[in-house]
């Protein structure tokens, strides 16, 4: 099994939109059985709040579902669950690694890295550009899919 955790800031909008997004691309492949699947936050701002009513909306949009999802902190006891820990952007990068200390199994690494692009995943909080963060991630997770099963 294979268990990819995705962090952004408050796990409201980036992270659980990859989450739910990667669920599906894994579900349509009838790979279930071979992924458990996660999202957390940096911090602690937005704890037990649902996800974001845009990004919920642009998910639905898509046929994606995520209800029940709230926010929660990722947590060192993640680091050493998930045999991969996926952030947007180089800030969640470093709170990531403020919240785990020493990346010595190189579990973090930026979505995008897997697409031929790079780059990061800007936030739709403060883009309000939803339609970017989402098509930025699907193509980050489909890359990351035949990444990992290949």
């Amino acid at each position: 099994m294979i268990r990819v955790m995705f962090i952004c800031h408050g796990n409201i909008c980036r992270s659980p939109m990859a989450e739910f997004i990667m669920k599906e691309i894994v579900r349509k492949n009838h790979r279930e059985s071979d992924f458990e699947i996660a999202s957390a936050a940096t911090s602690t701002e937005e704890l037990g709040n649902p996800v974001y009513p845009p990004a919920k909306r642009k998910l639905l949009e898509h046929g994606i579902r995520c209800d029940g999802k709230i926010a929660r902190q990722m947590t060192r006891d993640d680091y050493l669950y998930y045999d991969l820990i996926i952030v947007m952007d180089n800030n969640n990068m470093k709170n990531a690694k403020r919240i785990i200390g020493n990346d010595y199994e190189n579990k973090l690494h930026l979505l995008l890295e897997y697409t031929s692009r790079g780059g990061t995943v800007s936030d739709p909080w403060y883009t309000r550009d939803f339609d970017k963060a989402y098509n930025d991630i699907y193509e980050g997770c489909t890359a990351l899919f035949e990444f990992l099963c290949t």
